[in-house]
């Protein structure tokens, strides 16, 4: 079922016209006499200023739309899919008066029952990312070719099929919250009253809402997709989104930080740091394991017992147990005993400066340092960017190898194949957002989980997860991380799901993890990419091939609808 029941009676439609000279990646396939006839493009120039600073709104309410048709292969199967590029108008709960303009990417495949076909919404984090990252670099019919985990050079740059589309499973809509890409709130309104934990995850629940109404899809099978800081706004919107009735089939949590209070734990992230070690060839062990996957669970189990252990003795000297983990932490580290001693072994450790001691110092003999995002990227004598918390960190070497070919190739893509202009400045990062971010957070318990007394951010979000999986008891939650990633380390994001308050051991068996050799954005490794795809295969199988489970879910989320009435 397309976005747009109405465009397939277009009388402008014309025989056999595609947007794109070749039939055999981008055209609806042809009839068995040879000829094809698809719907008509409808570009769109939208003239409205989005303006992504605090203060900044507009007055223009109209829910616009260029709808372009493509088709893709995906395994052995031709899709045909209409992609929708435009915006949505969400309204304030209460007053149902329009509070926000919402830009999003839709892809949908072509001919099937909406109620049959799962729809996944898919974000980035930040706070003040938009998805065009996610967008361009996982699972759409397109991605951008990069050199990952080397520099990708500058134009001309390819944009290609993407044979891990979740096009194959999945319709896909990709969000941008207030303030980034070309969202903006609608006066009376500005965009700082949606930069905050809370007010961005029940505006992101209003855009579900309206896409949903606007699209017939209320009875879909319903996902989220969020990444890095999108995986604590999955958190809070999941919840809220079952207490307004609307109740998911799955989740996907990729490069979790699911406690911010973890942030920095050396016993996290030293798993992480011994798997850069390992790939750069840096170990203090002969031979060197082969087996990625089995070393750093010997690592993990080493984190968690006399690496902890010997955290909260030091300095003791004396103390033979210190010596011993010291050796082992130099062993798994590549980093020699004195100098982990000078960081009172904390592999996380900052400098002054904000650069991480690890990834300055690894390859220090080379002139290079390691990216935070992904730690097989290296660049030339570049400061890890400031205080690696999981914001948009443009000096980074993982994010400077690709930022580029991002840049140009979402603008070619949205203006040339997707047939959306404006003259606005499209925000992918908008660092007035994560500046200007209410990090407080009440959770399912009425419990303030967002900041402490002193103003310092303490975000706690899997109690959210925990909550929504309890009373959706047939929620399927995938957690994804790569090895190399030094922002969110995947070990962290195990034990944020381990002492999450879950209790009931069968809701736990619908939590998955995954981990791969890869970053913070997954993806962007080709072979990760696919394994992800694979997983995510799975995950989808799963929830949705359960047809008794698809129908408690259903009935709930009338439940919930009936007694949102009542009250």
């Amino acid at each position: 079922m397309n976005d747009q029941p109405n465009d397939q009676n277009d009388p402008n439609d014309q025989p056999g016209q595609t947007d794109d000279p070749s039939p055999a990646t981008d055209a609806p396939a042809p009839t068995g006499n040879g000829r094809h006839r698809s719907p008509a493009d409808q570009p769109c120039f939208d003239p409205t200023a989005y303006g992504n600073g605090p203060d900044d709104w507009v007055t223009d309410m109209t829910e616009n739309a260029a709808i372009t048709h493509h088709a893709i292969q995906i395994g052995g199967e031709v899709i045909a899919y209409t992609a929708t590029a435009g915006h949505l108008v969400t309204v304030d709960a209460s007053s149902s008066q329009p509070d926000a303009k919402m830009f999003y990417v839709a892809f949908t495949k072509d001919g099937v029952l909406a109620q049959d076909r799962p729809v996944t919404f898919f974000y980035n984090g930040g706070p003040g990312s938009s998805s065009v990252f996610v967008l361009l670099g996982s699972f759409a019919p397109k991605r951008i070719k990069t050199s990952m985990p080397g520099f990708t050079p500058p134009a001309p740059y390819t944009l290609e099929d993407n044979p891990d589309s979740l096009l194959d499973r999945s319709d896909l809509v990709f969000v941008n919250p207030v303030g980034t890409g070309y969202s903006a709130a609608i006066a009376p309104h500005h965009n700082r009253d949606f930069w905050g934990v809370d007010q961005d995850a029940d505006s992101l629940k209003q855009f579900i809402k309206r896409y949903l109404s606007a699209n017939d899809r209320w009875n879909s099978p319903k996902f989220l997709y969020g990444e890095s800081y999108g995986t604590a706004r999955s958190c809070v919107l999941a919840y809220r989104l079952h207490e307004d009735g609307v109740d998911l089939n799955g989740i996907t949590l990729q490069s979790s930080i699911l406690d911010y209070t973890q942030s920095g734990d050396p016993v996290g992230a030293l798993p992480t740091a011994a798997s850069d070690a390992w790939y750069h060839g840096r170990l203090g062990i002969t031979p060197a394991p082969a087996d990625l996957q089995a070393f750093v669970a010997e690592v993990a189990q080493f984190a968690r017992t006399d690496y902890r252990e010997a955290l909260a003795k030091f300095p003791d000297a004396k103390n033979p147990a210190i010596a011993a983990a010291l050796d082992t932490l130099s062993k798994y580290t590549g980093i020699d005993t004195q100098t982990l001693s000078a960081w009172n072994l904390d592999v996380a450790a900052y400098d002054s400066r904000g650069n991480s001691l690890f990834l300055t110092t690894l390859l220090k003999d080379k002139g290079v340092a390691l990216g935070s995002y992904d730690g097989r990227v290296t660049a030339i004598d570049t400061g890890i960017a400031g205080s690696v918390d999981p914001n948009s960190g443009g000096n980074d070497p993982t994010m400077t190898a690709v930022s580029g070919v991002y840049t140009a190739m979402w603008n070619s893509y949205l203006n040339e194949t997707l047939k959306f202009r404006t003259n606005s400045s499209f925000t992918d990062l908008n660092d007035q957002a994560f500046e200007n971010w209410n990090f407080g957070h009440v959770d399912p318990t009425g419990a303030q989980k967002g900041v402490d007394a002193h103003g310092n951010v303490v975000l706690y979000t899997a109690g959210d997860l925990a909550a929504v999986m309890a009373l959706n008891p047939d929620l399927r939650v995938l957690s994804a991380n790569g090895y190399y990633d030094f922002v969110t380390p995947f070990y962290q994001t195990v034990i944020d799901l381990q002492k999450m308050p879950l209790a009931d051991q069968k809701v736990r068996n619908n939590l998955s993890a995954r981990f791969y050799p890869s970053g913070h954005m997954v993806y962007l490794d080709n072979g990760s990419r696919t394994a992800l795809k694979a997983d995510l295969a799975q995950l989808y199988q799963s929830a949705v091939a359960d047809g008794r489970a698809v129908a408690r879910i259903r009935a709930l989320q009338r439940m919930s609808t009936m007694s949102g009435m009542h009250h």
